[in-house]
């Protein structure tokens, strides 16, 4: 766990024009910075810096915050991996603060540190054996040199060598000081009883180095070369603390950002398949590594995007395999499509033969959609044997029950329907049969469902309709008034006719709590009880405090609250000066709060009738929406606005 020291340090040392200018190429605008925004494809610049607040936002997709928040947005960061990642890049040397863990739980902390640093000893090791031994260059090397790899790609992807020594890495990780024991846990070493100074698990391989999202070394895959050992093809580290193969997708460390850019995913089935179409300029693609893909890898893609197009190699046990891929997309609302390579072709060897421009197209022009996919496949095994094209129809119908979107499921029956000359209503009565199967499939372990269901968000709205979609505004309108001006003192007089002075702050939540107002956005609720907090000890929370809080929705709300899109040109030089927003600060947060009680008035009128729809006697309903008429006459008169 960080400590709070270094956090503050981190945050009191980056500058979010450095860090962002990284990503982005930014251009002075006044006081700020603007560029194209990297979340969004846009012509004109929308993406708004400002070093003197240190802070963001994007226009174009509504994403802001601090230089922490667009690490974690732009590279997929958990907090204390963008965190490390910023003190790494301004060497600020990071505290832990263990007081909170009891003594198991520092010894857990200490013992994951150590994986990790093994890991990174055992990387740094192959790579040097690769390079800079005779037996690397000869063999490993060799290898990597026949599948026609630039050295650049080989170091891109940290490729190594584990020699034909049994022993070589273990003899030379416990002469660093690791144990036996830290080296059996790590799975890089095995101990068995006829070998107590160890056994390399990689010998005479060429290794490939997996990455955590990122970019730590979680473990390794390896192949070997000597075909007369009879052993598998393919080695891979156990499951460790460290290392869980169903959370990691090879290859995405190093092409995150370029499926974040291109907005698609291609998934393939081997390292060679990921490194030969980096080499050939396509970067956005991943492996599952050999196993099926899995809930925990889904989530992973869905955190850059929802497009996903699966490359295959033609090989019947692996067409199989995709249709179960196929559903577990379609469940997590991602969008699919399938490419099957000419016979005797894969990945690699395809983009090996043709330029990259000639693979790109033929992807993007001979990939298709799970219906066609699925219906070339299964249809050509029915034949003309009508019960085994019912099940064929069945089974595509089947996938579409996995779509979350009902129109979507519309749009794709309609498909089928075209397809096979069939009525849409049975394809709609068979989708219903589907879904209710569906809904009956639990694990028996958890009782949870087998396809795991989209991640809902809740709704930041109470209800959609046009009355609280105007409250909501007049809310958000007061929350960014106490964000960007809530310690400002305003003067005003009491009842006595005396001059006292409040917050701007302080204004705001008297006047909500004064008339009982609820407020409606869930994370706006969220800041409101904060700031009460803080006012019932006498502090005033500001943007600062906020940021604090590791929310990346508060954070783009402060940003919003912050940052204006567009800036005046200087028209100081023709003698034209404009007010600025604080010379009228007191008429405008009294306007914005009579508007704000204009439309709560509105809604509690809306919901009034809502109430009295099934009461035959609506008296005692004409005579509060009276009431209220009156008062909401009252502050538009005051708005100057024209009944």
């Amino acid at each position: 766990m960080i400590s709070k020291a270094s956090i503050d340090k981190i945050f009191s040392t980056i500058r979010v024009e450095e860090i962002i200018g990284e990503y982005v190429q930014l251009k002075r605008a006044g006081s700020n910075f603007k560029g194209l925004s990297p979340f969004h494809e846009e012509k004109t610049p929308s993406f708004v810096v400002s070093p003197s607040k240190q802070i963001w936002k994007d226009f174009s997709s509504g994403k802001g915050g601090t230089a922490i928040s667009f690490l974690m947005e732009i590279e997929n960061f958990t907090y204390p991996e963008a965190l490390r990642h910023a003190a790494k890049k301004y060497g600020i040397e990071i505290e832990e603060d263990k007081r909170d863990l009891n003594e198991e739980e520092k010894q857990a902390q200490t013992d994951r540190e150590i994986l990790f640093k093994i890991h990174e000893i055992a990387n740094d090791f192959f790579q040097q054996q690769l390079f800079e031994t005779e037996e690397g260059q000869v063999i490993g090397y060799s290898y990597f040199k026949e599948r026609e790899l630039r050295d650049d790609i080989i170091k891109k992807f940290q490729l190594g060598y584990s020699p034909e020594h049994r022993n070589a890495f273990t003899e030379f990780a416990l002469e660093k000081g690791y144990s036996k024991e830290i080296l059996e846990k790590s799975g890089l070493s095995i101990f068995p009883e006829n070998a107590p100074n160890g056994i390399d698990r990689f010998r005479e391989r060429v290794v490939f180095p997996i990455h955590s999202f990122s970019g730590r070394v979680l473990g390794f895959g390896a192949r070997i070369l000597n075909n007369n050992i009879k052993t598998a093809k393919y080695l891979n580290s156990p499951e460790t603390e460290i290392y869980h193969k169903s959370n990691v997708l090879y290859g995405l460390n190093q092409s995150k950002q370029a499926i974040s850019r291109n907005n698609l995913c291609l998934l393939v089935e081997g390292y060679m398949d990921v490194i030969a179409l980096h080499q050939n300029g396509i970067e956005n693609v991943v492996s599952s590594s050999g196993t099926a893909l899995t809930v925990e890898q889904i989530k992973l893609i869905k955190r850059l995007t929802e497009n996903v197009t699966i490359l295959f190699d033609g090989d019947a046990a692996g067409i199989k395999a995709s249709f179960r891929s196929i559903d577990m997309l379609l469940s997590d609302a991602m969008n699919i499509r399938v490419l099957l390579f000419p016979d005797g072709e894969d990945p690699d060897s395809f983009s090996r033969k043709h330029p990259q421009e000639y693979v790109e197209n033929f992807i993007k022009n001979e990939a298709k959609d799970f219906i066609d996919f699925k219906s070339e496949i299964l249809l050509k095994e029915a034949g003309t044997d009508p019960i085994k094209k019912a099940e064929a129809i069945r089974d595509i119908v089947k996938s579409v029950a996995f779509v979350q979107n009902a129109l979507k499921q519309e749009v794709y029956l309609k498909e089928v329907s075209n397809k096979f000359g069939l009525s849409e209503q049975s394809l709609f009565n068979e989708l219903n049969v589907q879904k209710q199967i569906d809904d009956f499939k639990y694990s028996p372990k958890n009782k949870e469902k087998i396809y795991s269901q989209p991640e809902l968000k809740i709704d930041k709205v109470i209800s959609i309709s046009r009355v609280d979609s105007d409250l909501l505004l007049h809310e958000e309108n007061l929350f960014s008034l106490m964000l960007r001006y809530g310690s400002f003192i305003l003067k005003e007089k009491d009842e006595n006719n005396e001059e006292t002075e409040i917050s701007i702050t302080e204004k705001i939540i008297f006047e909500i709590n004064n008339d009982n107002c609820k407020i409606l956005s869930l994370i706006n609720e969220k800041l409101y009880i904060d700031i009460i907090g803080g006012i019932d000890d006498g502090i005033l929370k500001d943007s600062n405090h906020f940021f604090g809080m590791q929310d990346s929705e508060i954070d783009s709300k402060i940003a919003t609250a912050n940052l204006e899109r567009y800036t005046t040109s200087n028209w100081s030089k023709h003698n034209i000066y404009f007010g600025s927003e604080m010379d009228f600060i007191d008429r405008i947060v009294n306007e914005n709060i009579m508007k704000y009680k204009v439309a709560y008035i509105g809604k509690i009128i809306e919901d009034l009738k809502l109430e009295y729809a099934g009461i035959e006697d609506k008296y005692e309903m004409y005579s509060k929406v009276k009431d209220l008429v009156i008062f909401k006459n009252f502050l538009n008169q005051k708005l100057n606005r024209i009944l």
